[in-house]
């Protein structure tokens, strides 16, 4: 049987079956999915980054998004994919909290 650590973004999404959740430096609740460029870029490289959905105070409806810059690149979307699974829970709240306080609206 495959290991999928709970501490990994990968893991935890394995082994719940739906997206990790945080609450934000804003106060907010969020939600992340991941995002890995359709292309290559100049280099051949694939960029990965995080999108984060912002749920209103019941938790029934998006209210809004904030995406994270590109955390992994790799050699194709899958090894991008792959890497980008492997971040620790802890990074990819950390890069929730970087893309909060860095839009243009403040928090």
């Amino acid at each position: 049987m495959e290991s999928h650590p709970e501490i990994t973004l990968g893991g935890y999404m394995t082994r719940h079956d739906r997206a990790a959740a945080f609450g934000g430096v804003d106060g907010h609740a969020y939600s992340c999915a991941p995002y890995i460029d359709d292309e290559p870029d100049g280099r051949g490289l694939f960029g990965a980054a995080l999108l984060f959905i912002r749920w209103d105070p019941a938790g029934e409806h998006p209210a809004g998004h904030v995406e994270s810059d590109v955390l992994v690149w790799g050699r194709t979307a899958e090894d991008a994919n792959q890497r980008l699974g492997a971040l620790s829970l802890y990074d990819v709240k950390q890069a929730l909290d970087d893309a909060i306080r860095a839009r243009p609206e403040g928090w």
